[in-house]
């Protein structure tokens, strides 16, 4: 593991943490299938399977004992990279491997952790890496866009019988008896880009509502809510017109299909005129505020969702404009996205801890994978990175998690896990753990079948364990 590097004097280490750092490391190694069974031999009497089960088992009894201690996650803000964001470039550089893996980005920066070095082009998160942990050895080892998606955003293995729903879906499922806000409880900006149906067999309650529109445009038009050229005044007398002229129901209000109807229409009209459509006006943001997140779209959806946050809205997922899928044009694209990452995301952090909120609410930033570490300079490509799921890096903070850690590493090209791999599975459980939610709860499917928010044993998917080291 390498986390908290910062405190690991040599003196301070006792000689049981030593041996138990060196036996994670160990287990580490052979979970990434990096070590011949026959070779680990530090106890004959065990197999290496058995060491890393035990190790498995220790690190979530350990992450089970830390999330008593921790208050739950009430929010979740989700940064989805669609596409898959190149890990060397940004969040893991090698600044050793030199053009052929580096290109124009060898340049790495410090930041206010000492042990923590980003990609030239993320000064604002440098100053805010105390705020965030990386897992730098995520894996799953998948390189289709789909399938990537799925695996990442469910903790599910694709093709299966059963279509799961996505941790948005399922966070809301369970929060939905704590939640009594206006607006929908799960969100998703400006489109959903999970390239699968989200809410899986939870049935369309539980999809994820989309604004469209631009948050950086003069109004933001969320669809269903704001109507394009229609302002306030006619839509009021719209809605009078409609209650003078509809007797539908008229003398039948102890009936209850008509009292649930009116309530219906009473949430719609809040939705539309009244708090929840305030919400989305970021035009109450103080100027200062609204630039210091970047006047780009993706600086203004962070801002609006520090504004859902605040309306108490479960899950938001902010699908990042124009995407990361850079098999060609990569360096331009980054050049130019990079630093709207880069400001709008450091600038989330730190005014949800101004505000009180990064305790309690979770983000977490990756794509469905990262790029290859290797680059095409070749035609047609000339300069580009192609999709890669054998490891790459996950952005975690808030939520009751540490900051200022790294865990597990890639190897010194960026290739491969070298150190503690961490599986969707060990990802999701984390969350879940943290937000009080049971992974092994079941899950209402339509036609009775037996289905668990994770269930990584019985469908195969590989594990070494929650993320105790940032818990």
């Amino acid at each position: 593991m390498n986390t908290n590097h910062h405190q690991d004097n040599p003196a301070n280490v006792s000689r049981r943490e030593a041996m138990r750092r060196g036996a994670l490391g160990a287990a580490g190694v052979i979970a990434a299938g990096d070590l011949n069974s026959h070779v680990f031999a530090e106890d004959k009497k065990k197999t290496p399977e058995q060491v890393a089960a035990e190790l498995k088992a220790s690190r979530d009894a350990a992450a089970l004992e830390k999330a008593k201690k921790k208050g739950k996650i009430k929010s979740v803000i989700q940064i989805f990279l669609w596409g898959g964001m190149s890990h060397n470039d940004t969040w893991d550089p090698k600044p050793d491997t030199g053009w052929e893996y580096m290109g124009e980005f060898g340049k790495v920066i410090p930041t206010n952790v000492d042990h923590i070095k980003l990609g030239a082009l993320f000064p604002h998160l440098a100053k805010q890496a105390d705020k965030f942990s990386l897992i730098r050895s995520m894996t799953h080892g998948n390189n289709g866009h789909e399938t990537a998606a799925y695996l990442m955003q469910t903790g599910h293995k694709p093709g299966g019988r059963l279509a799961f729903p996505s941790v948005g879906a399922d966070f809301t499922y369970f929060k939905k008896d704590e939640y009594k806000g206006l607006l929908p409880p799960y969100i998703v900006m400006l489109r959903a880009a999970g390239r699968f149906s989200e809410e899986g067999f939870l049935g369309p309650g539980y999809k994820p509502f989309a604004t469209g529109g631009n948050p950086n445009s003069d109004r933001f038009e969320v669809e269903g809510i704001i109507n394009r050229g229609i302002d306030d005044k006619r839509q009021v007398a719209r809605r009078a017109l409609l209650d003078k002229v509809n007797l539908i129901g008229y003398g039948l209000s102890d009936v209850p299909e008509m009292t649930a109807a009116e309530s219906a229409k009473q949430k719609a009209y809040g939705l539309i005129l009244g708090r929840g459509r305030e919400v989305f006006n970021l035009d109450n943001e103080p100027t200062v505020l609204r630039d210091r997140y970047g006047r780009n779209t993706f600086g203004q959806e962070c801002l609006a969702a520090r504004r859902m946050v605040e309306a108490g809205v479960p899950y938001v997922t902010i699908s990042f404009p124009g995407g990361w899928d850079t098999h060609s044009n990569h360096f331009p694209t980054m050049k130019r996205q990079c630093p709207w990452l880069d400001q709008g995301l450091a600038t989330l952090l730190a005014d949800l801890q101004d505000r009180g909120l990064l305790e309690s609410t979770l983000v977490w930033c990756t794509g469905e994978f990262g790029r290859t570490p290797k680059i095409s300079w070749e035609p047609p490509w000339n300069g580009g990175r192609h999709h890669y799921g054998r490891v790459f890096t996950v952005m975690v903070a808030g939520g009751g998690f540490k900051g200022g850690c790294v865990v597990g590493a890639s190897d010194e090209k960026g290739e491969k896990v070298a150190e503690r791999p961490v599986y969707p599975t060990d990802l999701l459980g984390s969350f879940y753990l943290m937000a009080g939610i049971d992974a092994k709860a079941k899950l209402p499917h339509p036609l009775g079948f037996d289905a668990q928010v994770l269930d990584s044993q019985a469908e195969g998917m590989k594990s070494t364990g929650l993320l105790e080291e940032i818990m």
